[in-house]
This record gives C-alpha cells, structure tokens and sequence, in this order.
C-alpha cells in the first residue's frame, strides 16, 4: 500500500471520527432518544426539550408546576470522562493502524486498555458509562471503517 495514502487514512481515520462521534453523542441525548427509552422504560415520555417545562431534566422537576412535590430538583449531573477527546485519537489511530498492519487482534487490547483504565469513574457514573460505551463505539466503527475502506480501494 501507498504511505501517503495510508497516512492521509490515518489522519482521516483519527480526526474525522471527532465529529461522527460528537454527532452521535449527541443524538444519544436528543429527544427522540429520550422517548424510546422511557416507552421502553415504561415511564412517561417527555413532552417538550431538555430544558422545558414538563420533561424529567426542566426547571419544575419531574412533578411539573403545581404538583406539590416540593422545590424542584436539580437536573441530574452528566459527568464529563477527562481526557476523552485525546483518548478518542489514540483510540482512532490504534484501530486503524491496526488494521492496516492485518492485526486486527490488536483492537482487543485497545478495548481492554480503555475499560480497565475508565472502569473506576465508570462503576460511579451510569450517565458517563453510557457515554463511554456510545463514544466507543462510534469511534471504533469509524476508524474500522476507514481502515477497511482504504484497504480494499488500494489493493
């Protein structure tokens, strides 16, 4: 294979994954989303946007005005993983490089690596496990992806 392709595939690979996986991160906290998971849930869909009178996360708490349940909770805290951005680069390029060089086992460490080292804030947060698992994975895929895509195109 071409080094200059394989590079520009690295680069493609390790930034172009910031924005795919910043979009599914986001969609994962959109409405929609919500919907489903309280129908799944059982529970009360939300009526209006994350910040607006009626939903579990508006400024009247889950009760809505008027309810009688006392002051209005606070939304929940959404914890933020510390150094994910970085990590999501080094996470990229391992993937791709590993696909590139054909050990495509070597993305078993990558994961295992991220778990263990997260695993702590993890246990603690539900919120930032489920973000971790999201961005993980949108991550891995694109990478994947990338690294797949250029190989089949240059050979």
């Amino acid at each position: 294979m071409d080094a200059i392709s394989i590079a520009g595939a690295m680069v493609l690979a390790v930034v172009g994954g910031w924005p795919v996986t910043a979009g599914f991160l986001k969609l994962a906290r959109s409405q929609a989303v919500r919907a489903v998971d309280a129908a799944e849930s059982g529970g009360p869909a939300p009526s209006e946007g994350a910040d607006g009178p009626g939903s579990a996360d508006g400024p009247e708490g889950a009760g809505g005005p008027g309810q009688g349940h006392g002051p209005a909770a606070p939304p929940p805290k959404t914890e933020v993983l510390r150094g994910g951005l970085l990590i999501g680069f080094l996470e990229r390029g391992a993937v791709a490089l590993a696909i590139f060089s054909g050990q495509p086992v070597a993305i078993a460490y990558v994961v295992a690596i991220k778990g263990l080292g997260r695993y702590p804030e993890l246990k603690e947060t539900p919120g930032a496990s489920e973000r971790f698992i999201i961005g993980t994975l949108a991550s891995m895929l694109w990478a994947a992806s990338v690294g797949v895509l250029t190989k089949v195109l240059l050979l």
